[in-house]
């Protein structure tokens, strides 16, 4: 059996060379699950042809399905999978376009194990959202504030080390000062949010909301739907869990009416390999 020693998918040596496979292939084609939600799929699709791996019909963005793939060289079998299952999946596919948010829990490194990682987007940046018409509430404004503290800055780029990155432009001391914080004293914001980051990254603004005597409750969901759901209905005062092109699909769909006030950080994709060296997953 002839030795496959190519770099990723074979496409430009030149490009891939240091990820080299540990196994052969003969007369195979090379299978990639990637995100079954229309915002996702769209997005580790993007990745791929960024790299030259596949190549889209002219102008479908951030609205590409597989159903787009205009030039596909390698012959790459595509397998569409819900988001969070993917790393579960890894072990069955040759490679997986997986989002920071789950890879992480999975012990995936996104800045070690990632054959191929995507930019900072600024379309897909992770968003504080609210029912619209509370965009300029005092909760809504603590909020903003505390999420967007050096405080939290400094703990996203402590804690998760180049896998997720603050798009905050001009981090403050976590508190806004037109204010009325006196108002809020003894008062609850309850926050929508999915375990990683976004809790996470939530249990930082919720000590700075403490020093103003508010309580902020973070109720963690581990899918993508509820956490709309509870905005939209009020259970909720805001959510932290996804980017605004998702969001804006979700509102389409469901007739939902909630807004982005700020966007905290992004979670670059990435695209893994079962077979390289350093990758580590979850059984």
């Amino acid at each position: 059996m002839k030795r496959i020693l190519s770099a990723l998918l074979a496409i430009t040596l030149a490009t891939f060379a240091l990820f080299t496979f540990a196994s052969c292939k003969k007369d195979a084609s090379y299978t990639i699950a990637v995100p079954n939600d229309p915002t996702n799929e769209a997005r580790a699709l993007l990745l791929l042809e960024a790299n030259g791996i596949i190549k889209l019909k002219e102008g479908v963005g951030i609205n590409a399905t597989i159903k787009d793939i205009a030039e596909n060289p390698q012959n790459i079998q595509f397998v569409e999978i819900e988001a969070a299952q993917l790393p579960l999946k890894l072990k069955d596919v040759d490679f997986a376009v997986i989002n920071s948010n789950y890879a992480i829990p999975a012990n995936l490194n996104p800045t070690r194990d990632a054959v191929l990682l995507e930019d900072s987007y600024s379309a897909y940046s992770n968003i504080l959202a609210v029912k619209e018409g509370n965009e300029q509430s005092a909760k809504t404004r603590a909020l903003v504030a505390a999420l967007g503290s050096r405080a939290v800055a400094e703990f996203i780029a402590t804690e998760y080390g180049g896998a997720v990155i603050s798009v905050v432009e001009n981090p403050g001391d976590g508190f806004d000062a037109d204010l009325d914080y006196s108002a809020l004293n003894g008062q609850t914001i309850t926050v929508a949010a999915s375990p990683t980051p976004h809790a996470e990254i939530l249990e930082v603004a919720k000590g700075l909301l403490a020093q103003k005597g508010i309580t902020l409750d973070i109720k963690v969901y581990s899918d993508y739907v509820q956490p709309n759901r509870v905005v939209e209905s009020g259970e909720c005062d805001a959510n932290y869990f996804q980017h605004t092109p998702y969001l804006d699909n979700f509102n389409e769909e469901n007739n939902t009416h909630i807004v982005s006030v700020a966007a905290i950080h992004v979670e670059p994709m990435g695209l893994y390999c079962k077979l390289i060296s350093g990758t580590s997953v979850k059984q």
